[in-house]
């Protein structure tokens, strides 16, 4: 009998992240040490139906766009029970958000990553802000807007442009940038395609800089900092800049100096713990121009295909994407289960 651990690797999901999910699942299970570990592919289709062995991109079905997706149809049953943890990277709804991880400790699983309070706070854009704030981190001025309660104006107090952002959403689905007053009434009813709640904030002029967080021997560390830089005449870094049109300049590390870096850093680590976060994350900053650093948001399964930012900014700290993917693995593995 073999005594190499058994993990599950779970993607798809019924979010609209689902492709990038299915990109991530089939990065991460080809990635795993299989001196270590015995691996196996499971995936959630759309419709949640779950879960399905896979094995290679040629198991699933494509987009309009070629991107992955989980078959509709074939074989669905639980999970195996001999599965030692499950590396769930189930990108937005009912996978980041806390949804999946309560059914993986209903069932006694252990798994990868935050557990069900932090991945609803961090999942939950209005809730995270307010930690945030409470733990000294600067974010942009805003207000939420309940879907029943539009009609009150709440943002027009706020200096545009506005960004105006499903309070739950992920790979800035339903996010827009609003210029003027005549805009918001469209953006709204985008963003409440996507959420019953939604954040209107105002846009902060500065450079989109993200930080990388992975906990190693118990230690949270932080990654070396990197700044996204949108081209094409884009307005910001939406779902077609991140994944469809190469928009997008990443420089890792990012041109700016060593206390700044450092600054970015241990304010990434004090968002991560602020949330109660475990194993990785990824924090999205703003870096204005008189040094300022405003937080965004903490993302707790971040993309983790091998061109996604958060391995990039490990890689460039020095640790592989094989090597990062054990190391949250072992990290696990090495926690009591949840009772």
């Amino acid at each position: 009998m073999s005594s190499r651990k058994k993990v599950a690797v779970i993607c798809g999901g019924q979010s609209p992240e689902h492709e990038i999910s299915c990109l991530s699942g089939l990065g991460i299970f080809a990635a795993i040490d299989r001196t270590k570990f015995e691996a196996i592919l499971l995936g959630i289709a759309t419709d949640g139906s779950r879960f399905i062995a896979l094995n290679e991109r040629a198991d699933f079905e494509s987009d309009v766009n070629a991107l992955p997706t989980v078959p509709k149809r074939g074989s669905f049953a639980e999970i195996p029970p001999d599965v030692d943890l499950l590396f769930p990277i189930l990108h937005g709804t009912n996978g980041e958000d806390g949804v999946f991880q309560r059914y993986a400790e209903d069932r006694g699983f252990n798994y990868v990553g935050s557990g069900i309070s932090a991945s609803a706070i961090a999942m939950d854009k209005s809730i995270a802000k307010e930690v945030f704030r409470r733990s000294g981190l600067v974010t942009a001025p805003g207000v939420i807007v309940e879907k029943s309660e539009r009609s009150k104006g709440a943002w027009r107090s706020l200096r545009y442009p506005l960004f105006v952002k499903p309070a739950r959403g992920g790979s800035s689905r339903g996010t827009v940038k609003v210029k003027v007053e005549a805009e918001m009434e469209s953006a709204l009813d985008l963003a409440f395609r996507f959420d019953e709640t939604v954040l209107v904030e105002e846009a902060v002029i500065g450079r989109e800089i993200e930080c990388g967080i992975l906990v190693e021997n118990g230690e949270v560390t932080s990654s070396v900092v990197g700044e996204i830089r949108v081209l094409g005449g884009r307005e910001f870094y939406d779902y077609e800049a991140k994944y469809l049109d190469n928009a997008t300049q990443y420089l890792v590390p990012a041109p700016v100096d060593e206390s700044l870096s450092q600054k970015v850093r241990e304010q990434a680590i004090a968002a991560f713990k602020a949330v109660g976060c475990e194993g990785f994350a990824r924090v999205d900053f703003f870096l204005k121009e008189s040094g300022e650093v405003v937080i965004n948001e903490i993302n707790t399964l971040p993309g983790f295909t091998p061109k996604s930012v958060f391995p990039m900014l490990w890689k460039a700290s020095g640790k592989s994407y094989e090597e990062v993917v054990s190391v949250l693995i072992e990290e696990a593995l090495a926690r009591p289960k949840s009772s």
